[in-house]
């Protein structure tokens, strides 16, 4: 009797243990949950799936069946909770991560140790690429971070580190006459001038346009939450360096590129001030024309008013602007009849 009465109390300790204290758990601010019950994610209400959420928008038209997840349901930070022994909860981080875009999860060793990032150019050249990349798993796609990728964080690596390499060996640099109505103040000529002088250094137009190449990852990435459930907050580039052997010769070649266009620079801002110049001195004379001019259109004016008032008038007034001249003159001629 005593032997079943301790297996009882054994047995009610175990599940006491099993399914009531090992059955409750909690989950941190930063955290998400999902539960599976049997091995399966226990879903939304309704079936719905990804492409039903906002997050899909980004996706190509043959990309939507491949992508299509099952929405599950997240549990939010908070607890205690309680699970039962058949039911597995899988928490995740959703926390804001910076890591270098360098940086190889699975060999450590690699890109020189995870601090440069190598790609070709279109003048064949390796291209070290420097920067940062800021991510953090997706909420609202929690099926796919957890179950849809074995990897997922090597994996969108992967994709990012191919997107870039791929948009490195295809860059193709603005054209001088799309640079130049584009808003820059140079006109055609120069602009062509300095096209013509950066035909196939690559790694200068990369470093000119690095604020296009960000933005076209950004672009590129949009799609990643309803791919793998992870969003990149941001693909920051910060560097573009040339190889060692090739550095001093683009040096060289930066250098005279800018000697030419402070030439050209300086050369368009003294014809553009002897341009101005010219107007000024246009403008001066024109208006002092326009100040001599003035006082004999008024003095015909005031002509042709008085002769319209009578011959009389007129002849009266010729008399007072002589006798006027005669009080002002020292000398005196007049005509003496023969």
């Amino acid at each position: 009797m005593q032997i079943l009465l301790g297996c009882a109390i054994g047995l009610l300790a175990w599940f006491v243990l099993r399914f009531i204290v090992m059955g409750l758990y909690t989950v941190d601010q930063n955290q998400r949950a999902v539960k599976t019950s049997f091995g399966r994610a226990v879903r939304v209400i309704g079936g719905k799936t990804t492409l039903e959420d906002p997050i899909a928008e980004s996706l190509r038209p043959e990309e939507r069946d491949r992508y299509s997840y099952p929405q599950v349901q997240v549990i939010q930070p908070g607890g205690p909770y309680f699970k039962m022994p058949w039911e597995r909860v899988h928490k995740v981080s959703i926390a804001t991560v910076t890591v270098n875009m360098a940086m190889d999860p699975e060999d450590p060793m690699a890109n020189d140790r995870g601090s440069r990032l190598e790609a070709v150019g279109k003048d064949q050249l390796n291209t070290g690429l420097t920067g940062q990349i800021r991510y953090r798993v997706s909420e609202s796609n929690l099926y796919a971070y957890l179950f849809g990728i074995k990897k997922p964080f090597v994996h969108v690596m992967a994709y990012f580190v191919s997107v870039l390499r791929q948009r490195i060996a295809n860059f193709e640099a603005k054209s001088a006459a799309a640079a130049a109505s584009s808003g820059g103040t140079a006109d055609s000529d120069v602009a062509s001038l300095a096209g013509a002088e950066m035909t196939g250094v690559s790694i200068n137009d990369l470093r000119k346009n690095l604020r296009d190449l960000n933005e076209y990852m950004d672009g590129e990435c949009r799609a990643t939450p309803a791919r793998y459930g992870v969003i990149f907050d941001a693909s920051l580039i910060t560097g573009i360096d040339p190889p060692a052997e090739v550095e001093s010769a683009l040096a060289a070649i930066n250098t005279a590129h800018n000697q030419v266009s402070s030439d050209i620079s300086l050369a368009q801002a003294s014809a553009d001030q002897r341009v101005v110049q010219s107007r000024r001195a246009v403008e001066i004379e024109t208006l002092k024309a326009q100040a001599e001019v003035e006082p004999i259109k008024s003095l015909a004016g005031e002509l042709a008013e008085l002769h319209r008032s009578g011959p009389a008038v007129l002849r009266a007034y010729l008399r007072n602007v002589r006798l006027a001249l005669y009080d002002r003159a020292s000398q005196i001629y007049l005509e003496a009849s023969k």
